[in-house]
Parts: C-alpha cells; structure tokens; sequence
C-alpha cells in the first residue's frame, strides 16, 4: 500500500456513535497518521463521552466545544487547529457518522496537494428521494446563479488546499450553510474545483444525519439565493 497522503483528516461530529471509532480505526489502519486525525466535538452531551474517549485512545486529537454552536463552527474550529498546528497540510472533511468510509476519504485525500477544492460527490442512484430532489434542485439553482457545475453541493468531504484556511476560516456561516457559503466564494473568487465520485452511504434511512429539515434547508438556500439575486443584478446594470 502506498503512502497516506500528507493531509489532515478533519472530523466535526455532534451525538457520535459507533462509527466514530471505526472510521478513525479504519483511517489508522490503511496508513493514516493519529495526530493528524483532527475531532471536533460540537457540544455533545456527556452519554457521548465513551465514543470520544475510544478515538482519544487511538491518540487522535479531540476538541470540544461545551455547547452545540453548529456544524460551520466546528469545521472553522478544526481548520484554525489544523493552520496553526499541524501547519502546511490540506484539510479533508469528512462526516463521522458512517456517511464515508475510509476508502471514500483516501480517494479524496489523494487529490489533494494541487491548490484544488475537491468534492466527493455522492451517486444520486441510491440516494432517498428527498436527498436526491433536494440535491437536484440545488444543483441547477447553484448553476444558474454561479455559472458553475457542482453535482452534490451539499457533500461533507471535501478537500481545503492549506493556502486557503485562513480565507475559509472567515466566510459566513455557523450551521450547515457554512459548506454552500464555501463554495458560493470559490464561485465568486474562481477558485478551481474538482469532483470524486463516491458512493452514497445511507445508514438506517440517514438516521444519524444531523440536518434539521425546513430549518437547515433555509438555511442554505438564503445565501444560495441572496448571491443568485446579486448576480442578476449585476447583468442588468448598464
């Protein structure tokens, strides 16, 4: 097997369960360096304190935030870890709740070192239909309004080329619209972007999933939104 990529695995994780722990075992064993596999804890209660003590075990690094601050919060609070201590390195995010595999991050992971964002955008084939028509209509309301392409614009794995923490660290967003507002400013910016196919891992009908509905999903279209109105604009001034 060939050498891990020279990268930081960043998992935000809020109520973690089993999965957890194996994904971070999974990651260990196919060469991944412990230290370098970077858990954010967004203000989980103390019932989930064992699966954070298990991947503690495996010598990976925890931070904690004492209440739920949201999903954006806890990817800036892992970037801000990753630039000023494990400097120099590109970040990849994942989600640690069975979504990907460790398979899924390597892929990704190994994509990385080029100044790229790279996108690990899932199959719609297997995907519940409410992903998948929320994924769709994104998909063309992103196009339409950016003049980009991104087929899942909503994926949790990602690489962050390390020349751009700092920038990432300041775009808006505290909750699940931090990802969209991420690739809002690639648009705005020209930051190029590429895509990994990965498979689309649904457990228990997505159960462990985070994202909270009408609320999430307004959320994320309000800037989706908000930049597509700003760009009209722009075309129609003389």
């Amino acid at each position: 097997m060939s050498a891990y990529p020279e990268v930081v695995v960043l998992l935000p994780v809020h109520n973690p369960g089993p999965h957890l722990r194996e994904l971070v075992a999974d990651l260990l064993a196919g060469g991944a360096a412990a230290e370098r596999i970077v858990i954010v804890d967004d203000g989980s209660g103390p019932e989930f304190e064992p699966a954070l003590t298990a991947v503690r075990a495996l010598g990976c690094p925890v931070l904690q935030h004492p209440v739920n601050q949201g999903k954006g919060i806890a990817i800036k609070t892992g970037l801000r870890y990753a630039e000023t201590t494990l400097g120099g390195m590109d970040v990849v995010t994942a989600d640690g709740d069975g979504q990907h595999s460790a398979d899924d991050i390597r892929r990704v992971a190994e994509r990385s070192g080029r100044d790229l964002i790279v996108l690990g955008v899932r199959r719609f084939d297997p995907m519940p239909l409410r992903s998948r028509f929320g994924n769709t209509v994104t998909q063309v309301l992103f196009r339409n309004a950016t003049g980009r392409a991104v087929t899942d614009t909503q994926t949790g794995l990602r690489v962050y080329p390390a020349g751009l923490l700092g920038r990432l660290g300041a775009v808006e967003g505290e909750r699940f619209e931090y990802e969209m507002n991420v690739l809002l400013d690639a648009a705005r910016t020209g930051q190029p972007m590429e895509e990994v196919v990965i498979p689309a891992t649904y457990l228990d009908g997505n159960a462990a999933s985070h994202f909270g509905g009408l609320t999430d999903s307004i959320r994320v279209y309000r800037p989706l939104l908000r930049f597509a109105f700003a760009s009209l604009l722009t075309r129609r001034r003389p």
